[in-house]
């Protein structure tokens, strides 16, 4: 049954599976997430291909002003010529009844801020071939925005400034996803004016800060603190006040990853050290390098992409089958298949249904947990609840999941493993 109620006092009903609203050519199937720019929905199209999109549609507010609507259809647009397998495809720029989309493909998933909660709250972190293989993925889709060159064969020079945490988007499918790349410039052009800055501050770099002129190398530094993090489940910078966060990443002092896991090797440990160097003329000068480097690295893990799915369809392993029956349902899927996981890394603690995880790479730092030792006090998270869930290729259905390379010896865990330590921890102690 489609629903007749367009909007209602000017606000779009955001619709739902079993109730879908109409929208120019589109169904709205369901808010996923709302922002400082914009609302995004689950949605299909009226007539023709069955495929779930995001549907992101600016805010009316931002609407009111030709400069916003002139920067959202331009950056849009250059969103779709992005066309790479490490970035979210960008399927249409438009606008409906005086409102302003951008749709976009959709990823059944969780973003990479939402992964990183998830390992701290049940204990755990991404295993390491994992870590490398999605930084190896960030940076094959910078690369490629780096280098694009327009119709007259002149380089686009796009920076997207914005690499953080939850604009990586890993699906159920095991695909890495950068999203929103096309409008991030616009995006950081009127940010300090409409206040959604707050929290970027961390994955910026050293000459970001300044507000000295950028080039690709500023995105570099953000995939190494995310590379970082996902290392440790350690925040990189943080401090107290703005002043002090700030203060923080224009020394960009960095203790290795190792640290705080002593699964990291050297090579990795010198990786993470040559994407955060404070001097630009010391990091790598192209993210081609850096991904040639962790790729070379993946070779030695023996990894297999297929792990990745494995390790987040157990990891949310609830929010996954909810989500492939609303799939089932937007789409009009009868009969959902089950799929069985099953993954020689990933085990359930008996009598507890909590997934772990078994990392070959080594024994973890003697006494201090999973997560690495705790450093200073935790500010106001800027991985807020319900961060953004965008756009991606839905999984496909009645397709179980390809078996996993062969299980290999795993290291004995430390007993002071099942405490949670560290920044995602002390967040949901205190939210709980």
């Amino acid at each position: 049954m489609v629903s007749d109620r367009p909007s209602q006092d000017g606000k779009l009903s955001p619709g739902a599976p079993n109730d879908p609203v109409p929208f120019g050519k589109y169904f709205l199937l369901g808010l996923i997430a709302r922002g400082g720019m914009a609302e995004v929905y689950r949605a299909r199209l009226q007539i023709g291909q069955k495929r779930l999109l995001a549907v992101k549609v600016m805010r009316p507010q931002l609407a009111r002003e030709a400069r916003f609507i002139d920067m959202f259809h331009r950056e849009g647009k250059l969103a779709m010529v992005l066309a790479n397998r490490c970035i979210v495809e960008t399927v249409e720029v438009g606008q409906h009844d005086g409102r302003h989309y951008i749709a976009m493909e959709y990823i059944g998933g969780r973003d990479l801020t939402q992964v990183l909660r998830r390992c701290q709250e049940t204990q755990q972190r991404i295993p390491v071939p994992h870590a490398v293989y999605i930084a190896a993925r960030i940076a094959e889709g910078l690369h490629f925005a780096h280098t694009l060159a327009g119709p007259d064969g002149r380089p686009l020079v796009i920076v997207n400034r914005d690499v953080s945490p939850s604009n990586v988007r890993l699906s159920y499918d095991g695909d890495v996803k950068l999203l929103d790349f096309g409008i991030a410039q616009a995006l950081m052009k009127f940010t300090s004016e409409i206040g959604i800055l707050k929290g970027k501050f961390s994955y910026m770099s050293p000459e970001q800060i300044r507000g000295m002129p950028l080039d690709a190398r500023t995105d570099i530094f953000s995939a190494g603190i995310i590379l970082h993090e996902m290392l440790t489940t350690e925040k990189l910078f943080r401090g107290d006040t703005e002043f002090a966060l700030m203060e923080r990443v224009r020394k960009a002092e960095v203790q290795p990853p190792s640290t705080f896991n002593r699964r990291v090797t050297p090579e990795l440990d010198a990786i993470v050290a040559r994407a955060l160097a404070r001097d630009v003329a010391d990091r790598y000068q192209s993210a081609q390098q850096l991904a040639a480097d962790l790729d070379a690295l993946i070779a030695g893990y023996r990894f297999d992409p297929k792990e990745l799915r494995q390790f987040m369809r157990q990891l949310f392993r609830k929010e996954y089958a909810q989500e492939q029956e609303e799939m089932d349902l937007a789409l009009g899927v009868t009969k959902a298949s089950s799929v069985t996981i099953s993954n020689p890394r990933i085990q359930t603690q008996p009598g507890t249904g909590t997934p772990t995880v078994n990392d070959p790479i080594g024994p973890r730092v003697q006494g201090s947990g999973p997560l690495g030792p705790p450093i200073g006090t935790a500010p106001p998270s800027p991985f807020p609840e319900g961060s953004q869930q965008r756009a991606g290729r839905s999984t496909q259905q009645g397709v179980p999941p390809a078996p996993a390379s062969p299980p290999r010896a795993a290291p004995s865990v430390d007993p002071d493993d099942d405490k949670p330590r560290g920044f995602w921890g002390s967040l949901f102690k205190k939210r709980k």
